[in-house]
């Protein structure tokens, strides 16, 4: 009987830095798929806030990849995949509507924005203990990942309020 090699892409992960990475690579996708979905929802000023949060949220998944290719952590697909999937079913919930978009999932989507963003200032945080010890990650870059998230926490903050206002008055 010959033995057929596995791929380590395909082997359960047991690595603790390699499960945490990739469940944060997990929700960035999700989070990212749901900016995208209230950017598109969003007009006005809004809509320019959104739009510009997008993009620098794209660019720190970005950068979370890239730190998962300079640790050696493989991309987990299946949890990529799962990820999107959760951000699609999400949307299927009872909201008042049955056919329109309700006012109160403004409120609902960034709410799950800021979660989200918290989420991810947390991660960077983590890591900066790791890169505490292992001189492939930089600290420096970390810091000013940490900084954009907490920026992006006070901007999605603000709509926050303003979204709780026009739904609670």
């Amino acid at each position: 009987m010959v033995a057929l090699p596995l791929s380590r892409h395909l082997l359960p992960d047991t690595d603790p830095l390699h499960i945490y990475l990739n469940d944060h690579l997990a929700g960035s996708t999700a989070g990212l798929e749901l900016f995208r979905r209230a950017t598109s929802a969003a007009s006005g000023e809004r809509r320019t806030v959104l739009e510009r949060l997008t993009r620098e949220v794209s660019q720190d998944r970005e950068a979370l990849l890239a730190i998962m290719a300079a640790l050696d952590v493989p991309v987990r697909h299946y949890k990529v995949v799962a990820g999107w999937l959760s951000e699609k079913i999400a949307r299927v919930k009872p909201n008042g509507h049955v056919l329109s978009r309700s006012p109160l999932s403004d409120l609902v989507e960034i709410e799950a924005l800021l979660l989200g963003v918290r989420g991810k200032a947390s991660g960077w945080q983590a890591l900066k203990v790791l890169a505490a010890r292992d001189d492939r990650l930089d600290e420096t870059r970390l810091d000013e990942l940490i900084a954009r998230a907490d920026a992006q926490s006070g901007t999605l903050e603000s709509l926050r309020r303003q979204s709780a206002v026009a739904v609670f008055g």
